[in-house]
């Protein structure tokens, strides 16, 4: 059966630790879209690992695949194995044929057009990986697949169609000297050609790609477990997030099909998963109704209006749950739980279950509040509406619980949920109750031992 691992929020949820809790029934983890922009942080036996590309269950000595709905950088994928077998892991990774390559163009065009738009407010705060180019040619058709590498004619003949388009670019839309780029190369047929057939060589030479959804099923036909694992969320989703405020594939359960080769029905009869953060944080610029301070150059107007009178408990939420982000280390903008927000996730993606992670962090507030609803040009709205226009015009209605105090947390996920504080149990079945969606396991910290289980997908 397959288990989808959902952010429903604007990412950074704790995505890769629900991977990691749920890792001992599962055989192959496949990540189904984005690339190295996606943070995930897996803490295993007191270790703490930082990845961006290999899937979260390479961890535990689990077959990752990354399908065809991802892009993949090799320069990175090839980093973060060899750092793992330098810790002491072999990592087990497979790569869709179909899968996107990452070049070193689409780096340097990313970084450009950021830039140019910055000049006019207009930034995304991307994390300027080439996430977004590589996915602009792959709807263009003329991107690089990873198959590619595997066929120096096929790949040569990719990239002397490319490559001008892009120099004359960079030439003549951007008025830029190539000669004067830190790395010419990024735009030599010859260097790149050089390069990535290398990188060819060492998947065909492990035996790294693979036929993703072939690869899969054969896998669910034997009887056994895959977990389906989204980076980013539901609200930087291209289709259903906060556009263009948002990333450039589909995090939601949709794009876990399209992603992998798996059937809408396959994905469909296996446990969705909603991962919640207990309140609201996002990376770069867009609106964000329930936000509680700003960061300067995201937060929209946050040079103009300065520091708001909920600016210090802000930074205390930022601080005790380290909310810099993984790949970029950029402050987080920090905001409380936003239930309009989760309605349009649970709806879009069809939740069987939720998450919710960092209830710790909220500990020793006097009191917690929780966007309850929107009002828009006087309406009440309990779900988000279609245009990031109009998100940025609603005013969150906000509902206020009493807060909760610090416990020995690990004892509490020792001892199961009726151990939590009371004021805890209130806030986690209030959102339940909204969600219509049972809580199967509650974060209070950052290590597998400290999660409360209540329910096993598998």
């Amino acid at each position: 059966m397959t288990v989808t691992i959902v952010g429903s929020q604007l990412g950074d949820e704790g995505k890769g630790g629900i991977v990691d809790l749920y890792g001992d029934d599962v055989d192959v983890v496949a990540r189904y879209q984005g690339g190295d922009n996606a943070g995930h942080t897996v803490v295993h036996e007191g270790e703490e690992y930082k990845l961006s590309l290999v899937p979260s269950g390479a961890i535990r000595g689990k077959v990752g695949v990354l399908g065809n709905g991802c892009v993949v950088n090799p320069r990175t994928l090839f980093d973060e194995i060899d750092t793992l077998q330098d810790r002491g892991l072999d990592p087990d990774v497979r790569i869709a044929e179909r899968a996107h390559v990452i070049l070193p163009f689409h780096r340097v065009l990313d970084g450009i057009e950021e830039k140019v738009k910055s000049e006019t407010d207009q930034e995304v705060g991307t994390t300027g990986r080439g996430i977004g180019p590589t996915y602009e040619d792959k709807a263009g058709r003329r991107g690089v697949r990873v198959g590619d590498l595997l066929d120096p004619d096929v790949l040569r003949e990719r990239l002397e169609y490319v490559v001008p388009q892009k120099r004359a670019v960079v030439e003549d839309v951007y008025g830029l000297d190539i000669d004067e780029l830190e790395d010419p190369d990024v735009l030599d047929v010859d260097a790149i050609f050089e390069e990535f057939r290398e990188f060819g060589r060492r998947f065909e030479a492990e035996d790294m790609t693979v036929n993703a959804g072939a690869f899969l099923s054969a896998t669910i036909d034997e009887g056994q477990n895959v977990m389906l694992e989204g980076a980013q969320g539901t609200i930087i989703d291209i289709d259903h997030g906060n556009y263009p405020y948002v990333t450039s594939s589909n995090p939601t359960a949709g794009g876990a099909a399209t992603g992998t080769g798996l059937s809408p029905g396959v994905v469909g009869d296996g446990e969705v998963i909603g991962i919640v953060k207990a309140y609201l944080t996002r990376v770069g610029s867009g609106p964000l109704p329930t936000e509680l301070g700003g960061v300067v150059g995201d937060t929209p107007d946050y040079d103009e209006q300065g520091e708001g009178e909920n600016e210090e408990l802000a930074n205390y939420i930022r601080e005790e749950g380290g909310e810099y982000g993984t790949v970029t280390g950029r402050p987080r903008r920090v905001g409380w739980l936003d239930l309009p927000m989760l309605r349009h996730s649970t709806r879009v993606s069809g939740f069987t279950g939720i998450a919710i992670n960092h209830l710790d962090v909220l500990a020793g507030l006097d009191e917690v509040k929780v966007g309850h609803t929107y009002t828009l040009d006087g309406e009440e709205l309990a779900s988000m509406p279609a245009t990031t226009e109009q998100w940025a015009r609603c005013e969150a209605n906000f509902k206020t619980f009493d807060g909760w105090p610090e416990v020995d947390w690990q004892a509490a996920a020792s001892e199961g949920y009726d151990a939590l504080p009371e004021n805890a149990k209130t806030y986690v079945e209030y959102i339940e109750s909204e969600l219509d969606t049972p809580a199967y396991a509650i974060g209070v910290g950052p290590g597998r031992g400290e999660t409360i289980v209540r329910e096993q997908p598998f």
